[in-house]
């Protein structure tokens, strides 16, 4: 018994963060679905309230925002690419577009925020309780994901990311497309049905 445990070989440093990264990503769907389910439990209880609120909301402006979380997506996509390529210089740039695209979204969310409250929207109203909960549990994230792009760049700086060793690069990658995801569910729940 004990020879074919010795057989097995342990998990290497690298496949250990991305296990932990897809098990992060496991529980926040878990987390992400109980909030949209509460959602569209309270919308389907009160259709016609739910609706007459959605006519603050401003599908033109979140479209555009939705399209700068996905070109963000990309520039992560190069970014990788980058250091694949093993071309330190390409990455740290499109981790700054990354950076840049992430705070003009959480801007965007944060001027539709102060459109809604002159609206009369507030954090007690029945679209709005689901809605600032869920869209600023969203926005934490992508704010917690521009902080991320700071740290790499401080290790990139450092000579910590190489052509043979990137998988923080990788790991940052599965979390900002996942919350980039989550983003294309609520624009869709949200703004579009």
């Amino acid at each position: 018994m004990n020879e074919s445990i010795q057989k097995v070989a342990p998990l290497r440093q690298r496949d250990n963060t991305k296990l932990g990264m897809w098990a992060f990503i496991g529980g926040e769907v878990v987390f992400f679905g109980s909030l949209i389910a509460t959602y569209l439990f309270m919308k389907f209880r009160s259709p016609a309230e739910f609706a007459a609120a959605k006519a603050h909301l401003s599908i033109p402006l979140i479209a555009i925002n939705t399209f700068i979380l996905i070109f963000s997506s990309y520039m992560v996509v190069k970014a990788l690419e980058a250091i694949q390529g093993g071309n330190t210089r390409r990455l740290r740039t499109n981790l700054a577009v990354v950076t840049i695209l992430g705070l003009i979204f959480v801007s965007g969310q944060a001027y539709e925020w102060s459109t809604l409250f002159r609206a009369g929207e507030s954090f007690s109203s029945l679209l709005g309780t689901p809605f600032f909960t869920i869209t600023g549990i969203h926005g934490t994230h992508v704010f917690l994901g521009v902080i991320w792009t700071l740290y790499l760049q401080w290790g990139i700086q450092r000579g910590g990311y190489t052509q043979k060793s990137h998988q923080g690069i990788e790991n940052f990658g599965l979390y900002w497309h996942f919350v980039d995801i989550v983003w294309i569910v609520l624009f869709t729940l949200f703004y579009l049905i």
